[in-house]
């Protein structure tokens, strides 16, 4: 598809980049003394093109700086092309080798206004090759005459010393419209100074720029508000575009008075005639603290000391290495450092993960603050364990989860060994490329309306969802959240964010986040505006029917917002491989889960972690504090330019095709109605994103290959890894996945498209050699990929025996614990073929699965413990194209129950409401009428329960009569809150 040249970028720091280097190259061959006539002329064009593209971009960065570029445009018009040339080829170098970083540039010819100058006794402070990383830009917003601008920048710089950490260029605008602009664009800014004067909108005429323009932020800052209210404005827009952006505000009056009123939207404060050494010294302190890695400094200084181990670990600090004969190109693999680190110490400075008080604490705080958390918890085992620690903290035996079916494996565990009763919830499928979508809010609430109903909705305790989902899909969590909650106003979230780490750092994804999401949340229930908004909507006597098709609203007089976010750090940021995080945002966490937690996390965390993973998740969140929205702008520029080359390429576009938000995303689920939100702009991302159910992340490449005759499986073995190292995780029957991340270079795509290029070619070739037999099947295979659609099967049910059948209503939860300890017993069980299992189907008999299976990727299961198989669950197995199943033994077959194993177990008789509803902190006893809330009634027949009791505490005995009575003991409901006996 032809798109104009402006809008085949997504970044404009990448078409800025670009636009440079193109500049460079035509003003060279315009200076060839070769290039005459018409050939010149066309040059001069070009040159022309490409100064008015860049010119409305060079004011929103430090180099080369407005004066710079305006001499580059005189010489230019002047026809001094020989200079011209020279000072683009110039500036081009610099921005390309990122030399103007640690002010190793050519300043021949340029006057100190131009551009800054190079320090050499900073230079001397730093080794060659490490300042560059500790540069950064501040913007300054505030209406000046060049002459202004030049002292200003003059001063600033006369403060520098020879060992200031990090140095610093200014960026000036005058307008606050201008200002969103360059924070926007300009990823190399990390504090915005904030002044009085300084105008609402641009005199610039910035119709190139219209996407990153915010005109609802100028209308506000409108000339009738007082200084105050339009910094105030100002601060609060940059702050929610750029949160890791530290803010100063300079006044000349009242400037006590002005600091306890907007002291909370400011790091600092400050006169202008007496601040500006303080507040120079202010921004390099500011840099520093997201700089600083407490855990990584304080293990690398452990490095350097000689210690005497005499305790474990013979590997610390390389002595069983460097001391022995044979292994010591362990060292020249891994060199030293890794092993001078290496400790079980948890005192001397490191600190311990299970009670951190010193560098770890202060580290994980680091974290919370650049992830937007009240609280952030490293894990050292992948995120698979930061899921179980969550839900065994929260999920108490008996309680119910609404829980993703295609979510991660992980979760089904932990639903197993919380003793949590499951309610599994449909994501839409996607037959045409065998795949899931991600699970509609009308699904959601009508599972929570049908709890109602039945009279369980007190048991209800949390909801968990994968956002995003394998494949890219991303909700609206905010408005999952706050529809869920007018319905049960205490309801629990947990967010698995495993490949979604990222999306913190851009400020379109980050509404879409977790954490984001629960901090809106809980400010919008906050607000007086809300409050009156839900008086007015309020509807109490509305049917179900009625509430699943309106937007619901929680009642902010009982709402609680309660989130929980486990992120793969290690998966889309930078982190040795398990390093996960878990973030909180839990307004009740403190009071009611913090014991739990505590609990959960040494439950599941080793006493023994690994350091390194520990200090490269506080590395991890000092690159995100300081370039994290460079590093994932450059993320998504990469995929869309590899979705265009793919697109766009004669060849490639036969064979292949990028999916589009269209393909994956039913319309239904989009109000925008944008087929491709950011290849059609930003604006339209952003109204996509704003509005949209579902929004597709655009950093996944799924490619759709069905005409090229492959399956998924064999294209990811045969052609991309075996043949030339490509590696990809996730396919489908007609699809690979691809995924860009923050380490992705142009240069790993451009190798990508040669190689699908190559595939391409090959096959192209071998087709039109094909045979007239050959070409049927080669045809009759396609067409088999793209025209049929594969067997896409909801979950099936628990069976009976798993169920529980009290409450008003049937309702379709599931003992998971239960049917998975009942396989402990070998008796219970028996293998079954595919075939065995369709035979006894098609004679009315129900099998049950006694395990999990789970093909993977991608790695969710299709059948859990006491789940009924279905004819069309073995279909969609028999034709998956994947070979790794967990759960399936190709030499037996299919673990599942015995017919007389199901007939004597008993069905479930679950605790009444009063168990859920009880748990939270409260000191006083209580009276539940009816049976025992933590005694599951049913007799199990010798043989079928496990050999050890539930740790949990959950027994399977009669209950005491104190508990039959329905009075439960204030120890009693202590010990049932932590899960203990």
């Amino acid at each position: 598809m032809s798109r104009d040249p402006q809008h085949a970028y997504n970044s404009a720091w990448q078409l800025r980049g670009d636009a440079w280097c193109r500049l460079d190259e035509a003003a060279d061959r315009l200076t060839r003394t070769t290039t005459t006539g018409e050939l010149k002329d066309e040059y001069v064009g070009v040159c022309q093109g490409l100064l008015a593209t860049l010119a409305p971009l060079e004011p929103y960065w430090a180099y080369p700086g407005t004066p710079q570029f305006a001499k580059v445009q005189r010489q230019f018009a002047a026809g001094h092309y020989d200079k011209f040339a020279h000072a683009v080829a110039r500036i081009n170098r610099a921005l390309t080798t990122e030399s103007y970083r640690s002010g190793e540039v050519d300043t021949a010819g340029m006057d100190d206004t131009d551009m800054f100058p190079a320090d050499p006794r900073t230079l001397e402070q730093h080794p060659v090759g490490t300042t560059e990383d500790l540069y950064f830009e501040v913007l300054v917003v505030e209406k000046m005459t060049e002459a202004q601008e030049r002292a200003l920048r003059k001063e600033v710089r006369s403060w520098r010393r020879p060992d200031d950490q990090f140095r610093y260029e200014l960026v000036i605008v005058a307008s606050g419209d201008e200002a969103l602009i360059a924070a926007r664009l300009n990823v190399n800014l990390q504090a915005v100074v904030i002044r009085r004067r300084f105008s609402h909108q641009s005199t610039r005429d910035l119709t190139s720029l219209a996407d990153f323009v915010d005109t609802r932020v100028s209308e506000e800052l409108d000339d009738h508000k007082s200084p105050d209210e339009r910094a105030q404005i100002l601060a609060e827009s940059l702050r929610e575009l750029r949160p890791e952006l530290d803010m100063y505000l300079m006044t000349e009056i009242d400037v006590e008075q002005i600091a306890g009123r907007l002291g909370p939207f400011f790091r600092r404060v400050f006169h202008a005639r007496e601040g500006v050494l303080e507040l120079h010294l202010s921004i390099l302190q500011g840099v520093a603290e997201r700089y600083r890695t407490p855990f990584f400094s304080a293990l690398k200084q452990y490095s350097h000391r000689p210690t005497g181990v005499f305790h474990a670990l013979p590997i610390s600090q390389g002595k069983s290495i460097v001391n022995s004969h044979w292994i010591k190109d362990m060292v020249g693999f891994y060199g030293l450092d890794v092993f001078m680190a290496e400790t079980s110490a948890t005192c001397g400075g490191l600190d311990s993960l299970l009670e951190p008080t010193g560098p770890l604490r202060d580290a994980q705080q680091l974290a919370a603050e650049a992830y937007g958390s009240r609280h952030t918890y490293f894990v050292t085992n992948g995120t698979s364990t930061a899921n179980k620690i969550v839900t065994q903290s929260l999920v108490a035996p008996g309680d119910i989860v609404l829980l993703d079916r295609n979510c991660h494996q992980s979760h089904h565990y932990g639903m197993m060994m919380a003793g949590a009763n499951v309610v599994y919830l449909e994501a839409y499928p996607l037959a045409d490329y065998t795949m899931y979508g991600a699970i509609p809010l009308h699904e959601i609430k009508s599972k929570l309306l049908a709890l109602k109903a039945a009279g369980k909705l007190d048991r209800v305790k949390m909801m968990s969802l994968t956002n995003c989902t394998f494949d890219g899909i991303v909700y609206d969590v905010e408005r999952v959240m706050e529809e869920c909650l007018a319905i049960k106003p205490d309801l629990v979230f947990l967010w698995d964010e495993a490949w979604f780490a990222f999306a913190r750092f851009h400020p379109v994804y980050r509404g879409r986040t977790a954490m984001a999401a629960a901090r809106n949340l809980r400010d919008r229930l906050k607000s007086d505006e809300y409050r009156r908004e839900y008086e007015t909507d309020f509807a109490p006597s509305a049917s179900d029917a009625e509430l699943l098709g309106r937007r619901l609203r929680p009642d902010p007089a009982t709402a609680r917002v309660r989130v929980y976010a486990t992120q793969s750090t290690h998966k889309t940021l930078t982190s040795l491989r398990q390093g996960s995080m878990i973030h909180v945002f839990d307004q009740d966490f403190e009071q009611k889960v913090a014991e739990a937690f505590h609990e959960a996390y040494m439950a599941h965390t080793s006493t023994s972690p690994n350091y390194q993973i520990l200090a490269s998740l506080d590395l991890g969140r000092r690159q995100v504090a300081l370039e994290g929205v460079e590093l994932v702008q450059r993320q998504i520029e990469n995929a869309m330019q590899l979705r265009d080359a793919i697109d766009n390429h004669p060849l490639l576009s036969k064979y292949m095709e990028c999916l589009r938000t269209s393909d994956l995303i039913p319309d239904a689920y989009r109000d925008s109605h944008i087929a491709q939100p950011l290849r059609s702009g930003l604006r339209n991302m952003m109204t996509a994103w704003e509005n949209d159910e579902f929004v597709l992340d655009p950093s996944r490449i799924t490619l759709s290959i069905g005409r090229t005759g492959y399956d998924g499986d064999t294209f990811k073995r045969e052609q991309l890894m075996d043949r030339h190292g490509v590696q990809i995780n996730k396919t489908s029957r007609n699809t690979v996945l691809f995924m860009t991340n923050i380490g992705t270079t142009r240069s790993s795509v451009a190798f990508l498209v040669e190689v699908l290029v190559k595939i391409a070619g090959e096959l192209d070739e071998g087709i039109g050699e094909m045979g007239l037999g050959e070409r049927g099947r080669f045809e009759q295979k396609v067409r088999s990929l793209t025209t049929s659609s594969a067997a896409m099967p909801n979950f099936s049910g628990f069976h009976e025996v798993f169920r529980d059948h009290s409450g008003a209503e049937p309702t379709p939860e599931g003992d998971v614990r239960r049917a998975f300890y009942l396989s402990y017993d070998d008796t219970n069980c028996e293998y079954l073929t595919g075939d065995e299992v369709f035979d006894k189907l098609d004679n009315g008999i129900d099998v049950v699965s006694a395990t999990f299976v789970t093909p993977y990727p991608p790695g969710f299961p299709v059948l859990v413990p006491g789940q009924v198989f279905s004819r069309e669950i073995l279909t969609f197995i028999r034709d998956l194209d994947t070979p790794e199943i967990h759960g399936y033994k190709p030499e037996f077959g299919y673990r599942v129950y015995t017919q007389k194993a199901i007939e004597m177990c008993g069905p479930v008789l679950a605790p009444t409401g009063g168990q859920a509803a009880s748990r939270g902190g409260e000191a006083e006893p209580i009276v539940e009428p009816g049976p025992a809330p933590l005694v599951l009634t049913q007799t199990v027949p010798s043989g079928l329960a496990p050999d050890h009791e539930p740790e949990s505490g959950v027994s399977d005995e009669p209950a005491s009569a104190g508990a039959k009575s329905g009075t439960v003991t204030r120890k009693a409901r202590s010990q049932r809150e932590r899960g203990g006996d």
